[in-house]
């Protein structure tokens, strides 16, 4: 099965397109990440232009300039047009190239419960866990460094179980449905986070069984933080 979904989800551009795309991104950005992957599913090629978030070019004139909220990641088109915030890159991608879809096609209801787990990620969980959040507690705080520990863990396992019942009455594959899709281009990046602020996750066969599955197939290696050129070597 990986073999097959490697090959139906190339990182070759769509055929005909002619698109080449720029994706400002953070080799660590779980935001970033998810459209990396989103991308590659998709096919679309794309090249990269690094802001590093630790030296906070995010914040500088010339980036600030094409993307006023200062966030990362933003995707640039070829007419110069700048799309900030990973959903509605995610979802303006779906629209515009259908043809590998990242969304249930059967079913508005199907739709509307994809949406449903990734604005979980990427509402409840996500923003409480952002660089800046974990920054604020340190810095303005004076939060010791157990207490944003467990101010992580405490955030990901109130996410995690709720996604995990979800996951859990997959195939083990996918979060839903037989294909890789939008909810997948969220949890991946969650799990790795969680994973790199050593969350023990141990209680969620479910999410672990569809993040190895996910992470054997290309999309997914290719847009893994490990392989991005701006990893620090």
């Amino acid at each position: 099965m990986a073999r097959l979904i490697s090959a139906l989800y190339s990182t070759a551009p769509l055929a005909n397109t002619g698109v080449t795309m720029k994706l400002y991104t953070y080799y660590r950005s779980s935001a970033s990440y998810r459209v990396r992957i989103g991308l590659n599913l998709k096919g679309i090629a794309y090249t990269s232009e690094s802001v590093n978030l630790l030296e906070t070019q995010q914040k500088s004139e010339a980036y600030l300039a094409s993307n006023p909220q200062g966030l990362i990641p933003a995707l640039e088109l070829e007419d110069g047009s700048v799309i900030s915030q990973s959903t509605a890159i995610l979802e303006w991608l779906e629209e515009s190239y259908p043809q590998t879809p990242l969304l249930p096609t059967d079913s508005p209801l199907a739709r509307a419960k994809v949406r449903s787990l990734v604005n979980h990620i990427a509402c409840d969980i996500h923003p409480l866990l952002n660089l800046s959040i974990l920054i604020y507690l340190k810095e303005s705080l004076d939060a010791e460094q157990q207490q944003v520990d467990d101010w992580y863990s405490q955030w990901i396992h109130r996410g995690f179980d709720s996604i995990e019942r979800i996951a859990a009455a997959g195939n083990g594959e996918y979060c839903i449905g037989d294909r890789p899709g939008l909810a997948d281009c969220y949890l991946i990046p969650q799990v790795y986070n969680a994973q790199r602020f050593n969350v023990d996750i141990s209680a969620y066969p479910a999410i672990a069984s569809v993040c190895q599955h996910c992470n054997s197939l290309e999309p997914f290696l290719l847009a893994h933080p490990d392989q991005q050129a701006d990893k620090p070597q």
